[in-house]
């Protein structure tokens, strides 16, 4: 059998990898529809992300190897030699090449004008230093839609969609500008910090394009949100190491570059930075796997021990959690932690698998940040009945109700996984399901709470 590559379309590559699998089903217990299912959607995730269908099929057999016994037989006896190929360098026709290096150009470009965008209000009169409430409020709106463009130019999305996209960013940057926010209000605080939520689910329509519909669409926009995270702060930390060898080299020669660092190079970088993230992210996810469900499985058992060490001392000692500000958002930032370890372990794994020890730490850690969100909800309400209600207080008790939901039915559901009741695609059906009603709310708290709270 001739090995799938160049020259050799799609369908027969496709016929090839189901043909071998058939042949040694027998062997294997194995659902080869299913798999051919799971396959084509993984090359049409790879061509829509610019590889050319040849390279998406070696590097979505290679993936499917993670999952599938056979599979990963096929990938090694069929694409070895084609797959170093694609790794080292592109394809023999160099159009895999072009594109790379074209999408490289605009995601730079757009990077070059977030910079400059940022810098534009100063034309105005409006300054970093002086004006640090309006640049906290728009500074979602100075990269996203940039970020979103790019989505948008790689996914070739329909002038419809586009449309909306548009709406949603110019309505954004109206309610962040015209509400009339007493300086320095909790109100303002509340949009500066849940408007970059809102418009987040922006940037997954455009990340996913047609595919948001589908739960496969949205879980890639969750890998990507990770992955992004991971690869802004290696980006953050290296810009730091960058700008202390800067400061120290132009010092010994009696020059002082603070000025440049604050005004230039920490905004620009800091946007720019988000966009150049972006296409990393989509550049290597072309070849290999995710890092941040990876990671996952290193610190879903270490906070599932924290998480349990911290309920077992509350009721060994019987004390109650102090009632403070910073203790509750400290409180909701673990829980978002937990969230998010539990979307990565999602989203990482093979729903064809039997539950493992993994999924067990996982149930604990979710049942444990669970009673650990009824006991931040019991402190948000007894500050409630103390001091009354206030923007802060009611949007923390909105944001815990909500991951107490989220929490509580995963829990459910992957309980139900491990005693053989349920499947875990419901699981993962729900996570991604339930990810507009966090952009649902942190969207009424930036339109709704400033005109009832009075824009204090």
């Amino acid at each position: 059998m001739p090995d799938p590559g160049h020259g050799v379309s799609l369908e027969e590559q496709i016929d090839q990898w189901r043909s071998y699998l058939r042949r040694r089903q027998a062997m294997h217990s194995v659902d080869v529809a299913e798999l051919e299912d799971h396959l084509r959607e993984q090359v049409a995730v790879l061509v829509d992300a610019g590889l050319a269908t040849d390279e998406a099929f070696l590097v979505a057999v290679k993936r499917m190897g993670g999952l599938d016994a056979l599979s990963r037989e096929f990938a090694r006896e069929h694409s070895d030699r084609l797959w170093k190929q694609l790794v080292v360098s592109p394809s023999d026709t160099g159009e895999p090449k072009a594109a790379a290096r074209t999408d490289a150009i605009v995601a730079f470009c757009l990077a070059v004008a977030a910079a400059v965008v940022i810098k534009v209000p100063a034309l105005f009169g409006i300054q970093l230093d002086a004006d640090a409430d309006f640049y906290a409020r728009n500074l979602s709106l100075f990269v996203l839609p940039l970020l979103t463009g790019y989505f948008a130019w790689k996914r070739r999305l329909d002038p419809g969609t586009l449309r909306w996209l548009a709406v949603a960013f110019v309505a954004a940057a109206v309610l962040a500008n015209a509400y009339p926010f007493a300086p320095g209000g909790y109100t303002e605080a509340l949009t500066a910090l849940h408007l970059p939520i809102a418009l987040w689910l922006v940037v997954g329509i455009g990340y996913a394009g047609g595919r948001w519909s589908q739960v496969g669409g949205r879980m890639d926009f969750i890998r990507f949100s990770g992955e992004l995270f991971i690869y802004y702060i290696l980006i953050a930390l290296g810009g730091a190491v960058l700008t202390a060898f800067m400061a120290m080299i132009f010092q010994s020669i009696g020059i002082d570059v603070e000025p440049f660092f604050e005004s230039w190079l920490l905004p620009c970088g800091a946007v720019g930075a988000v966009v150049v993230a972006s296409w990393l992210v989509e550049a290597k996810q072309s070849v290999i796997e995710n890092m941040a469900p990876v990671l996952t499985r290193l610190f879903t058992p270490l906070f599932a021990a924290v998480l349990v060490t911290f309920l077992g001392t509350l009721l060994w000692t019987g004390r109650g959690v102090g009632i403070e500000r910073n203790v509750l958002i400290a409180f909701d930032l673990l829980l978002v932690v937990v969230l998010g370890l539990l979307l990565y372990s999602v989203s990482a794994r093979d729903p064809r698998s039997p539950p493992g020890a993994l999924d067990v730490a996982q149930v604990v850690l979710v049942v444990s940040a669970l009673l650990a969100d009824a006991v931040a909800l019991w402190a948000i309400a007894a500050r409630i009945t103390e001091f009354g209600f206030s923007p802060n207080r009611v949007a923390a008790l909105g944001e815990n109700v909500i991951l107490l939901v989220n929490l509580a039915w995963s829990a459910v559901l992957y309980i139900r996984f491990l005693r053989g009741r349920g499947s875990f695609t419901d699981l993962e059906r729900w996570q991604t399901d339930y990810l507009p009603v966090y952009a649902v709310w942190a969207a009424i708290v930036v339109i709704v709470f400033p005109p009832v709270f009075g824009y204090i």
